[in-house]
């Protein structure tokens, strides 16, 4: 008896993938026929060796990021193939020849081998957990089970698009604060490491001794002498804060003590606040909307947030509804959430309606997040050129007041 995989579709259109013995691939076709299945695909399935010899077995190489912009093309390509009704694994082969990532279409390749050898799509997924996140494998096994991978897959792809759309306003709105900052971080270096030493030359050559230099031009130059001849300790000591930062980042208890920190500083706090509500709206209202159960929405949605306050508030809410409570009482004892977030999930739970509440939530959050940007970035650009203004006007009045030293004792 040989082992064939197959994808087929029955009578009311849900697909099937699965791997079965025969003695020969009529004799499948002829039992999956009789069975009223319509076949697509079938495989003699492959060892684990030939699957790893073709995907190059999920190679370490290829567990790095791919960019979110090429997973939005490939989920929303495979959604439209999925549902013109062309098979699992054309779909698959398609999306790897056309692909612009060498490293998607490489990982696109192992998945395809997987599936060949009888692994569903979901499994095969989770692989790379680097590339997929929770989230996609969640949606994708939902598919399946569903005969719906087509409409998870364009969820799919609409909530990164979404996603990439959030991020991108972000780094809109901090991109011209970190512009004006290297700026003025490269005029002081200028002022303090080439123009400010020429002056000192200049005032030693006057006869102008050191203790007679005014406190803020000493300041001024204790801090050139300290870049141009002690640079090396400012990198040892950049790259050690660093290190700390990441070694407290990495530990639990650490990264909670950030997380309060994140939530807490002003502004910048209620700016992510907003975003983290917006994502667990937006993931929750995914996953239910994609026939995901609601314990395992949860757990996956605590699991794409990046701030542990707020990822523990939706666990408590999960065991809650384990017990048989609601969501509500366990967010709102969190603190985490707004009282209009509560009701409007509270409101969804006793319609039925629970992923067109968060729908509405993820969108007011967003639109939220869009005008707390514009407000920051109004903000931040008088503070910052001030500023600027302020340290370039202290390096220049530094450097001239032993000027006014000199004259004034010429003067005399």
């Amino acid at each position: 008896m040989t082992t064939y995989a197959y994808v087929a579709r029955d009578k009311t259109g849900r697909e099937i993938s699965e791997s079965v013995e025969a003695a020969s691939k009529d004799a499948l076709l002829q039992q999956l026929r009789e069975k009223g299945l319509y076949v697509s695909q079938v495989t003699e399935q492959k060892t684990v060796t030939q699957a790893k010899k073709k995907g190059m077995g999920g190679i370490s190489l290829f567990q790095g990021r791919v960019k979110l912009r090429d997973l939005s093309i490939f989920f929303r390509q495979f959604a439209t193939m999925i549902n013109a009704g062309v098979s699992l694994i054309r779909s698959l082969d398609v999306l790897e020849q056309q692909s612009s990532s060498f490293r998607l279409r490489e990982i696109i390749r192992d998945i395809e081998s997987e599936v060949e050898g009888g692994a569903s799509l979901s499994r095969a997924m989770t692989k790379y957990p680097k590339t997929f996140s929770n989230l996609a494998t969640g949606l994708t096994r939902a598919g399946e089970v569903g005969g719906v991978l087509d409409e998870t897959m364009e969820r799919l792809a609409t909530f990164i698009e979404k996603d990439m759309e959030l991020r991108r306003k972000i780094k809109a709105a901090m991109t011209y604060p970190v512009l004006v900052m290297i700026f003025a971080g490269g005029i002081v270096l200028l002022l303090t490491t080439y123009i400010l030493p020429k002056f000192i030359d200049l005032f030693a050559g006057l006869g102008l001794e050191e203790d007679q230099f005014p406190l803020p031009t000493l300041m001024l130059m204790k801090f050139s002498d300290f870049t141009i001849h002690r640079w090396w300790l400012m990198i040892i000591i950049i790259v050690g804060l660093v290190i700390v930062f990441n070694r407290i980042k990495a530990t639990k208890t650490g990264k909670r003590y950030l997380d309060i920190i994140k939530l807490k500083v002003p502004v910048f706090g209620s700016l992510s606040h907003k975003v983290a509500v917006a994502r667990f709206a937006r993931t929750l209202s995914t996953l239910l909307g994609s026939g995901v159960p609601i314990l395992q929405a949860m757990e996956t949605t605590a699991g794409t947030i990046d701030n542990d306050l707020i990822s523990d508030a939706v666990l408590a809410a999960r065991a809650s509804i384990r017990e048989g409570d609601t969501i509500g009482d366990p967010l709102a004892a969190s603190r985490q959430f707004p009282p209009m977030v509560v009701q409007m999930i509270a409101i969804g739970e006793e319609t039925g309606q629970l992923d067109t509440m968060l729908e509405k939530v993820a969108e007011f959050y967003e639109s939220e997040v869009d005008a707390a940007l514009e407000s920051l970035a109004a903000a931040l650009e008088p503070v910052l050129i001030v500023a600027l203004g302020v340290v370039v006007g202290f390096i220049v009045i530094s450097m001239f007041l032993p000027l006014v030293e000199i004259i004034s004792q010429l003067s005399m």
